[in-house]
């Protein structure tokens, strides 16, 4: 009998894999242009949308000609060794495109990893479009941040910008097996490299951008709560691609990190409704609480989600959502929390929460949960067990500051980073960062000549002219 498959490809995982990055794919579009869209004041609904579109779109663009291979390609070796001997030699890798028909169709891997663990079972073309959905979905949680000012003209240069100077150097560091990839820095599938590097960058952005306008700021209410349901449920569900996704294989380690992200989550958003419920000043439960507290599991559990066990998984979304909680009700009473506009809290669910997450990884890491068994020994240069990875509750007295580290490596070069290319933008390339005064009142139909529905007047304009007979009166 004939197959149409190389002897290397497994279809079951070319299977999974794909279908994960069309689930994480799901979270970015609509997932985050539906929540983010609901959540924001009804003037800018259709800016929030058209900026997610246009992010994924310009991240496509930019990964598959050059940053892909920045973040998993043969790195550049700046510090001058042969291996990586030093922080520069894990840094970079070098640029270049991935869209040729060999490149597509041959059996993937990941240069500096390939020795550390089994063969993937599927092409380049399927490793490359899951890395990009992961790539493509960071500069649009930042967004959250300066939402409702933001210029569009500054974004889509940003965001291609970004994505090869910040966010292909956080892949290389940790996941294309850069510097701290080989001290054993572990972040399972994007604590750090998305969603800590989301909150630096984006409050650094709003930093910069400044705030939205005083009323705005001051009232700012969703358009539809309807939408959020949906864009909320599309990402706690996709994120099933997202963790599931990550050891590569249809393996019993992603199904462990499927049930974890969902025991993680569930416990955060039941501990913040509590805490809203409980503690709050108004001591009632709100569905936009549930919906952070749900964030916050997510993004928690995400650099964890194969590394724990079950019962870490709960006391991770606990401990989670109530350090996050209270950053929330009390930090933007200081500074510098109080003079960032920060639109959605992005640095709050998005960074707090991965770096909590990743420190706690630092601890709970179970050695009994071993991602690739089949590899076990091989990776045992990477893991501290070759059983596996261990946290400090398992004798591995390193994990913890080795976490610390990898996360403080991620925010100073996330924060610089931002700053020097929005002010390079703004200075160098003339872009205003900010929309004027007169376009932040007006919205959308001042950016866009476009309203996310009609005015009701027109509505009832439509319908008279076609109830009267005859037409118009």
């Amino acid at each position: 009998m004939y197959y149409p498959y190389p002897n290397w490809l497994v279809a079951g995982d070319n299977s999974w894999q794909m279908t994960a990055a069309t689930f994480v794919g799901l979270m970015s579009l609509p997932g985050i242009a539906v929540l983010y869209g609901g959540l924001v004041k009804k003037k800018w609904a259709v800016n929030t949308m058209l900026m997610a579109f246009a992010g994924f779109a310009a991240v496509l663009v930019v990964w598959i000609f050059w940053a892909y291979n920045m973040g998993f390609g043969t790195p550049l070796h700046i510090g001058g060794g042969s291996g990586i001997a030093n922080i520069l030699d894990g840094f970079i890798g070098h640029p270049g495109s991935i869209t040729g028909p060999g490149q597509e169709l041959n059996q993937a891997n990941i240069v500096n990893l390939s020795a550390a663990g089994p063969p993937f079972h599927f092409p380049y073309a399927t490793l490359v479009y899951f890395q990009f959905v992961f790539a493509a979905i960071t500069p649009l949680l930042f967004l959250g941040s300066v939402l409702g000012r933001m210029n569009f003209k500054a974004w889509i240069v940003f965001v291609p910008a970004w994505t090869t100077c910040v966010y292909a150097v956080n892949a290389m560091l940790i996941w294309g097996g850069g510097y701290w990839a080989t001290k054993g820095a572990l972040d399972y599938s994007g604590g750090y490299v998305i969603h800590l590097a989301a909150g630096v960058t984006g409050f650094v952005a709003a930093w910069i951008i400044g705030p939205r306008l005083l009323r705005d700021r001051q009232s700012f209410p969703p358009t539809n709560l309807l939408l959020v349901a949906v864009g909320a449920g599309v990402i706690w569900l996709g994120w099933n691609g997202f963790n599931g996704g990550d050891p590569y294989y249809a393996s019993a380690d992603a199904s462990a990190a499927l049930l974890n992200t969902n025991i993680c989550t569930a416990t955060a958003l039941l501990t913040w409704v509590a805490c809203d419920s409980f503690i709050s000043p108004t001591k009632k439960p709100t569905f936009l609480g549930s919906i952070n507290g749900m964030i916050v599991g997510l993004v928690a559990i995400t650099p964890a989600a194969g590394f724990v066990n079950g019962n870490a998984a709960a006391v991770m979304g606990v401990v989670a959502s109530l350090v996050v909680f209270f950053a929330w009700t009390y930090l933007p009473k200081v500074r510098p929390f109080s003079r960032v506009d920060d639109a959605l809290g992005v640095v709050y669910t998005h960074g707090m929460a991965g770096f909590l997450g990743g420190i706690m990884t630092g601890f709970l890491a179970d050695p009994s949960m071993v991602e690739y068994a089949a590899g076990k020994k091989n990776a045992a240069a990477l893991w501290s067990s070759p059983n596996g990875a261990a946290g400090l509750l398992y004798g591995n007295s390193d994990r913890v500051l080795i976490q610390f580290l990898t996360a403080c490596t991620i925010i100073v070069w996330d924060a610089g980073v931002s700053a020097l290319l929005l002010l390079i933008i703004k200075y160098v390339l003339r872009i205003p960062l900010r929309y004027s005064d007169h376009e932040l009142e007006e919205g959308d139909v001042a950016v866009h000549d476009e309203e996310v529905e009609p005015p009701v007047l027109a509505i009832r304009s439509d319908i008279s002219q076609t109830l009267v007979p005859g037409g118009v009166r």
